[in-house]
This record gives structure tokens, sequence and C-alpha cells, in this order.
């Protein structure tokens, strides 16, 4: 060795505050990415998440004012609105005046989005167990009883 030349000691770096990887939101995408892939290649139908689920909430709550659909399914006014156009451009929704304002317009199923939402149902049920398949019954239940109470 020359002088003045120590050997080279690896000195581990200390362990950053924050970690990516062990960050709920980082976890949360990565979990919505795997569902997102599992709901494209197993929902059946030309359909997106939202579009489904603006679907599966009309069959729940029957017509109702985009604005309120919007709400009921975590969807912003533009987003919503974006949705509804493109499922009523395919003959799925219809909009027409809502009887007590008519300001408003009430947005519903046309006979076709009907079928498809029923045609679709068990897949988007089969996607939901698939998404929660590496889960046993009591830690799927857990899941959903602690992700309701961070919404």
């Amino acid at each position: 060795m020359g002088r003045g030349v120590s050997p080279k000691r690896s000195v581990k770096p200390p362990r950053p505050s924050y970690i990516l990887d062990e960050q709920i939101g980082f976890i949360l995408r990565q979990v919505w990415q795997r569902h997102a892939t599992i709901f494209a290649r197993e929902i059946g139908i030309n359909l997106t998440p939202t579009q489904w689920a603006a679907l599966a909430k009309l069959t729940e709550t029957g017509p109702c004012s985009q604005n309120l659909l919007g709400r009921l399914t975590a969807m912003d006014v533009a987003t919503i609105k974006g949705v509804i156009d493109r499922l009523t451009a395919r003959g799925l929704t219809e909009t027409s005046p809502d009887p007590e304002d008519g300001r408003r317009l009430l947005v519903s199923l046309t006979r076709a989005g009907q079928q498809l939402a029923e045609k679709a149902a068990p897949n988007a049920l089969a996607i939901s167990r698939e998404t929660l398949a590496p889960l046993d019954a009591k830690e799927r239940e857990t899941l959903i009883a602690l992700l309701d109470k961070l919404r």
C-alpha cells in the first residue's frame, strides 16, 4: 500500500426516514394497478372501471342526477360528465329532464345498459374475488373493514 492510502471500507448509508415501499399511498397504487390489470382482463366487455362504476351504481339507484351519480361513485364533475357522455354515445345511458326540477337532467340506464350491467356483474364479482385471492376469508373481511375506516 502506498503512503497515506487506507483500505476502502464500505460504509452503509444510514437508513432514510422515508422508504417508498413502506408508504400507504405507494402500496395502494400498486394494489390498484394489479386490480386494474385483472379488471381489464376479466370484465369481458369494453368498459373502464369508472364506466363500470357508473353502470353498477345506476343499477343500484335507478335514475339520478349526474351530480349525485358523481358523488356516489367518487368522481369529480368533469370525470362523471365524460363517463356519462361516453356511455350515452354507446347507447348504455340516457338523460332526461328531472320532472321535479326542469333545470336538472336525470341519468338512467337504457335497456342495453341494463342488459350489459347484468351480463358484466358476475365478471365484476369474479374480479373482486381474484383481487382478494391472496387473502383468506378473515383477512379479506379485516382489509375491507380497515379500508372502509380510511374512506
